[in-house]
């Protein structure tokens, strides 16, 4: 990619075959003042570069390519965030892009990849941000399109700022000649570096979910199972990144890039392979949190059951108490309710031995019942 051959034709653009013929004709335009249209608010920064400097700020695509057609050892950078569909077909015209990355572009949700077609190179990079407010990771997907001549980034999502990359370029102009190669680096070290503060905000979570595990928080577990889940996005945001950086320092060798870019590359890729092994082990580490977690709600919860079967023990014990001297004092009252009931025909009223015998009569029942239950562990 080094070599950057004159891509562009002498007529005003290079059409391909796949893109969808014209509509009809456009019916002349209203005298009254028409709002800025919407493909303009996609251009978050286009400008024309030639040795490191900018030469150009157009604001529309059409004025970027005329430009970029007036400089001849020039380079454009083009930001768009979430373009129209006919911003990025007349891009694909403009720099022959093939269509299935355009139609990655359009569609976006994809992983991160690096894909050559020709002499133009897309690359699909996942960024994230750490919302402190919400304590959550925010993902991001940028698009991308490498040149001879030209970069063109897609944004979807807030993350990355590519704005203080551009800066951070053009205060560095020997960096910036170096063409898009050089821009492509910087985007890299960019993306990669955003995954430091996410890294070690999910330290900080891991750190206060280990301690609400061990406090017994019943909300740990909703908030392990989310941070997983974006342990596991992390992971597809960085792990093939090592492949993919490595893959391109071959193509860099392979098309002769300036060494010192190279170097640079190199600490990008050492970067994100520290990245990618940390993200690994927050993933291991929040599978063993929550068996851990699971293992203490486990015995919390063996522990309330055996205090539950305790208390229904001995809830037990004194039902049988109380039921047994229910039973036992409900024996003498039953013999003095019938001795009681005034009838003069019942035999034992007239009889002598009568009181002492349903005296005896209750002590006998009473003490054959106490006798039962104790044999009974009732009493």
């Amino acid at each position: 990619m080094s070599e950057r051959p004159n891509r562009r034709p002498s007529s005003p653009s290079r059409r391909s075959g796949w893109l969808r013929p014209p509509g009809p004709a456009a019916t002349p335009p209203s005298t009254a003042p028409n709002p800025a249209p919407p493909d303009r608010e996609s251009v978050i920064d286009s400008a024309v570069y030639r040795d490191g400097r900018r030469v150009a700020s157009p604001t529309t695509l059409a004025d970027t390519f005329r430009l970029l057609r007036e400089q001849p050892d020039g380079m454009a950078w083009i930001g768009l965030h979430r373009p129209t569909e006919s911003q990025l077909h007349s891009l694909a015209a403009e720099f022959d892009l093939h269509p299935l990355s355009i139609e990655d572009a359009l569609e976006a949700h994809q992983r991160p990849k690096l894909e050559r077609y020709g002499d133009t190179l897309f690359v699909v990079l996942r960024a994230a941000r750490y919302l402190d407010a919400l304590e959550e990771v925010d993902f991001g997907e940028l698009h991308i399109f490498v040149g001879p001549d030209f970069l063109i980034t897609v944004r979807h999502g807030a993350a990355p700022d590519l704005t203080a990359v551009r800066r951070r370029m053009e205060e560095t102009p020997d960096l910036l000649s170096l063409g898009p190669e050089a821009v492509l680096y910087a985007i890299l070290d960019a993306v990669v570096d955003g995954y430091a503060p996410v890294v070690a905000g999910v330290q900080t979570d891991m750190d206060e979910i280990e301690t609400e595990v061990f406090r017994g928080d019943p909300e740990v577990s909703r908030r392990i199972y989310e941070l997983s889940r974006e342990m596991v996005e992390f992971q597809r945001a960085t792990r093939p990144l090592v492949g993919m950086l490595h893959g391109l320092m071959a193509g860099f060798a392979k098309y002769g890039t300036d060494e010192e870019l190279q170097r640079y590359l190199r600490d990008v890729a050492d970067h994100v392979t520290h990245t990618s092994e940390r993200v690994d082990g927050f993933r291991q580490a929040l599978t063993e949190i929550l068996t851990v977690n699971a293992t203490l709600v486990s015995q919390q919860q063996n522990a309330e059951m055996r205090a539950l079967a305790e208390a229904g023990f001995e809830q037990n014990e004194e039902i049988k108490k109380i039921s047994s001297w229910a039973a036992i004092l409900f024996a003498p009252t039953l013999v003095g309710t019938i001795y009681g009931m005034n009838f003069d025909t019942m035999p034992e009223l007239h009889w002598a031995a009568g009181y002492p015998f349903a005296i005896l009569l209750m002590a006998v029942v009473c003490t054959s019942l106490y006798v039962i239950f104790k044999k009974r562990d009732w009493l």
